[in-house]
């Protein structure tokens, strides 16, 4: 569970977790040599420089016990101690010592003056951070001196906290600024990598490290091969129905000069069909050859495939569009493909079909939905598939195919690095079709 929170505390994304790499070591480095310092400045440099504080007051204790009070404030004056006239403060009957709670190095002070010299009555830190008072008890009175803090504590120690504040600073800087030289070949990869995964080329050419060179021309190098794919694959089948189309002409034309016969007209009906299965074909193989992306205005693409389903007189096309929309660079014929082939496949089972766009973020959703019989769940997978016939779920009297319309919608869709969704209409009661472009 612990561990849980702390992962999603952590960044998620490259740049800040780099920066935390980066980040961290330098603040541990510093707090180990803080600490080390302190430790040094606190207990050992203090406790030396009070140590010998601690013998130049056992000198004046003794001759204050020996002399009297002149021949000691004598002695002090000559160790650069200042013997004022004080009375003892309030709070040296309850407590010895007083100092600021911030005074750090004032601990080791009193610890080792009160260690070396049993004499003092109380030692004073906190009236002012740059002088120490103290009293040592004499025979007849107390003699308080003034001394410098200077003598037990070592002068400027926060000039290497501001030396490593600074220091720590500047090299964050110098780090970020090479972080950010380094992710922004990554950036760019990643930008390539999403532009064509939508269907878009964007330029791109190998940079930064040894190692991002290596993912980008990597990733050249199987963009090309993709290409490669798609352009065989739609010359291979560009050709077949290129060379197929030649010896059903001749047959339509054949079977035109025969003379009006029962034969002869189910023999044209079969090469009219054969004729619109090989266009279906050749719109399949051309769905990833997509036209150049352009701004489109998406209400007005949307009407246009509502009014072009509605002009086949199967069914009625409702839309349902919002007042406004923004102008999204999509490829406007594949679109206007796909919407075609989902509203002809609603109205082609169904009786009405209903058209309805959603703007999101980051992207665009077109629904499509009819009140035919719908497709079961557990088809939806299968449906989706090039050259899939789902005789049980859809009826296949009201008009025939070779199950390519939803495979050509869905390669669109992949295409704009969207996806695309089956499930069921809960106002119409048939399929529903979510087709999700990325914006």
């Amino acid at each position: 569970m612990g561990w849980d929170l702390i992962k999603q505390a952590l960044p998620r994304g490259l740049y800040g977790r780099a920066a935390l790499i980066l980040i961290v070591p330098i603040v541990t480095l510093q707090l180990v040599v803080s600490v080390g310092f302190l430790q040094r400045h606190f207990e050992g440099v203090t406790g030396q420089l009070t140590s010998a504080l601690g013998h130049d007051l056992r000198l004046v204790g003794d001759t204050l016990s020996e002399a009297g009070p002149q021949a000691a404030a004598d002695i002090a004056g000559r160790l650069d101690m200042g013997v004022i006239a004080r009375e003892a403060p309030d709070w040296a009957g309850e407590t010895q010592a007083r100092r600021r709670w911030y005074d750090y190095s004032g601990r080791e002070v009193i610890a080792t003056l009160n260690a070396m010299e049993p004499d003092i009555g109380w030692i004073d830190l906190a009236a002012n951070d740059r002088r120490v008072f103290l009293s040592l008890e004499g025979p007849d009175a107390p003699l308080v001196l003034e001394i410098d803090r200077r003598r037990v504590s070592a002068s400027n120690p926060h000039q290497l906290f501001v030396l490593m504040i600074f220091t720590g600073i500047l090299m964050t800087a110098v780090a970020y600024l090479f972080l950010r030289n380094q992710l922004r070949p990554i950036r760019r990869l990643a930008r390539a990598a999403e532009a064509f995964g939508k269907g878009r080329m964007e330029p791109y050419k190998p940079a930064g490290a040894l190692e991002v060179r290596a993912a980008g021309r990597a990733f050249l190098d199987m963009r090309a091969r993709i290409e490669r794919a798609i352009e065989q694959r739609t010359m291979m089948l560009s050709g077949v129905s290129h060379d197929l189309r030649t010896p059903l002409t001749r047959m339509k034309l054949a079977l035109s000069m025969l003379e009006d016969a029962p034969e002869a007209a189910d023999l044209m009906r079969d090469v009219t069909e054969m004729e619109a299965l090989l266009t279906t074909f050749l719109d399949f193989a051309r769905s990833d050859a997509l036209d150049d992306p352009e701004p489109v205005d998406l209400l007005a693409l949307a009407r246009e495939a509502g009014g072009d389903a509605a002009r086949l007189g199967r069914g009625q096309v409702a839309l349902v569009l919002p007042e406004k929309a923004p102008v999204v660079a999509l490829r406007p014929q594949a679109v206007r493909r796909a919407l075609g082939n989902l509203l002809s496949n609603a109205l082609r089972y169904g009786t009405q079909a209903r058209l309805s766009l959603a703007i999101m973020d980051r992207s665009v959703r077109f629904t499509i939905e009819d009140d035919g019989p719908g497709i079961a769940p557990e088809d939806r997978a299968e449906a989706v598939r090039p050259f899939a016939r789902l005789d049980q779920a859809r009826n296949q009297d009201r008009g025939s195919g070779v199950g390519l319309g939803l495979a050509i919608a869905n390669d669109i869709a992949r295409g704009h690095g969207g996806t695309m969704r089956l499930s069921d209409s809960e106002d119409l009661g048939g399929l529903r079709v979510d087709l999700v472009l990325a914006r």
